[in-house]
């Protein structure tokens, strides 16, 4: 343990003297381990902020687009709950640093990639998000533009069109995005105090949604006797690879960055328990009902609605689309402010730590939201899954093999906290960067994503003999990445700590390139 540091009985770790890094150009508040009497998340405070990530809208279209895609409802139910199950496990990984010694996600990526080569991992992470922010500020948006247009009457729905969309869609749009900015603006306390209340309200909606599905179907007889367009041939298995690995690319962006939340984590056993009770329980649960919701109104108007809010406004009672689409917004508030503003904000401010707060790091994200244009994300489930969700996910994944290898494998979760604030610590390895992270995190994303192909991609795969392996993106990216870390840093390190033991001064197994 470094001098500076104080490891507690529960493991946790402490910086004495935080206020001596305040010089380095590599510290801001923001950035600065948690102390310990501050790091006070329960159980609760997981399993609701999971509640509130995983009920929204992008989450209910992303089970519905299974059904889309021609799966009956206990294939897509297969299919998400096992890449659910499989990213939690890198997810709790990688959450653990946090936990142990309050850091966000980018000044853990450091001890990896370097005190400049982290932002490279950190900005990937964060312009993702900022395209998952613009998506769901544009379904939330849209299920503001369906619930005025329910009171307001047909002036507001067939307003003008001004680029390709009514105006109205567009001020609802905008309208979505200042109240989001407005609470992030407020800090990650605002964001904590939002999740907790409405975490219990979010699932109204949904509920709302397939209890009118039902009683308009008859019930879950005609839903459940769908069987589906792909049967459990050929067919199935070649939808079946693309939309596991778009199930945990879903969720691929919060393996990396968990320790934006688990750094206020009281134990590693609330985080870890908060966690399993939250992801996989939520994320069914919407799973469940979007699927059914879905199938019912194949059942009662003849096509697959994947989009919830498209799907509500075809029901003959405003009463039931205004509560259940209220509900909704809410829902998307909550986790677009939990799981696409709270990271890039962190990520941004890394960047430029003397210049860019959590406030403006979230500013940014909004911004580049939009500039992305969600509306051509979200156009389709095609493109949706295959080709938005399955490249990041592979670039993601192999970021992800570096982590869970530099952290578990060969620093055997011990890091020297103060050194990744620091230029002369031992994590500035070569003018900042960690050649060993780039070439494995490059070798990583080039074997997972170098064959895609679809949507905007080549039909026959960007790098043609890669093709076979983007059905597997994210497995690919991980596995390959953290195998090419192992290989390379492990030997050094093992180096390191035997050219020291003759001396008096051992170095600490930490204190390496790790």
């Amino acid at each position: 343990m470094e001098p500076t540091t104080r490891e507690h009985a529960d493991g946790r770790v402490d910086l004495a003297d935080v206020r001596s890094l305040a010089v380095s150009r590599f510290f801001n508040e923001e950035l600065a381990p948690v102390p310990v009497a501050k790091r006070t998340w329960t159980t609760y405070n997981y399993f609701a902020l999971w509640m509130g990530m995983a009920h929204n809208i992008p989450s209910y279209a992303l089970a519905a687009s299974l059904i889309a895609l021609g799966m009956n409802w206990v294939q897509a139910l297969i299919t998400i709950t096992i890449g659910n199950i499989v990213v939690l496990a890198p997810m709790l990984l990688n959450s653990h640093a946090g936990t142990k010694y309050g850091i966000p996600f980018p000044v853990f990526a450091r001890a990896f990639y370097g005190l400049r080569g982290a932002n490279l991992a950190a900005l990937l992470r964060a312009f993702i998000a900022c395209g998952w922010f613009g998506i769901q500020t544009w379904v939330g948006g849209e299920a503001i533009y369906v619930i005025i247009g329910r009171l307001a009457g047909s002036g507001w729905r067939d307003a003008t069109v001004v680029w390709g969309q009514h105006w109205t869609l567009w001020l609802s749009f905008a309208v979505f995005w200042i109240v989001q900015m407005l609470i992030i603006w407020r800090g990650m306390d605002a964001v904590r105090k939002f999740e907790n209340w409405t975490a219990p309200l979010v699932s109204v909606g949904f509920l709302i949604l397939l209890g009118y599905v039902l009683v308009k179907a008859g019930g879950l007889g005609p839903i459940l006797e769908d069987g589906g367009k792909l049967g459990w041939g050929a067919d199935f298995w070649k939808v079946f690879a693309p939309s596991l690995m778009a199930m945990i690319a879903f969720w691929s962006t919060l393996s990396l960055n968990m320790p934006d939340f688990t750094r206020f984590g009281g134990s590693q056993r609330k985080q870890v328990r908060g966690q399993i009770l939250g992801l996989p329980t939520t994320m069914t649960f919407i799973a469940i009902v979007a699927i059914l919701t879905t199938s019912g109104g194949h059942v009662l108007y003849g096509e697959d609605i994947w989009d919830p809010a498209q799907l509500a406004d075809r029901f003959s009672s405003p009463v039931v689309v205004v509560v259940a689409l209220v509900a909704l917004v809410l829902a998307t508030i909550s986790a677009n402010l939990a799981a696409n503003v709270v990271s890039p904000s962190y990520d941004f401010s890394n960047a430029f730590p003397k210049r860019i707060t959590f406030a403006i790091g979230g500013l940014i994200t909004g911004i580049l939201g939009i500039a992305i244009q969600p509306w051509r994300l979200y156009s389709d489930p095609s493109s949706y899954i295959f080709a938005w969700l399955g490249f990041y996910g592979g670039l993601l994944g192999a970021v992800a093999g570096v982590l869970v290898a530099g952290y578990w494998v060969v620093n055997r979760t011990r890091l020297r906290l103060r050194d990744l604030y620091t230029r002369d610590g031992i994590y500035w390895f070569r003018g900042g960067w960690n050649w060993r992270a780039l070439v494995a995190t490059l070798v990583g994303a080039v074997l997972a994503v170098g064959g895609a192909y679809g949507g905007p991609f080549p039909a026959d795969g960007l790098i043609p003999f890669l093709k076979p392996l983007y059905d597997y993106n994210w497995a690919i990216g991980f596995a390959s990445a953290f195998l090419v870390y192992v290989l390379l840093a492990l030997p050094a390190k093992k180096k390191e700590e035997t050219s020291e033991r003759p001396g008096s001064s051992r170095i600490d197994p930490a204190a390496v390139d790790g």
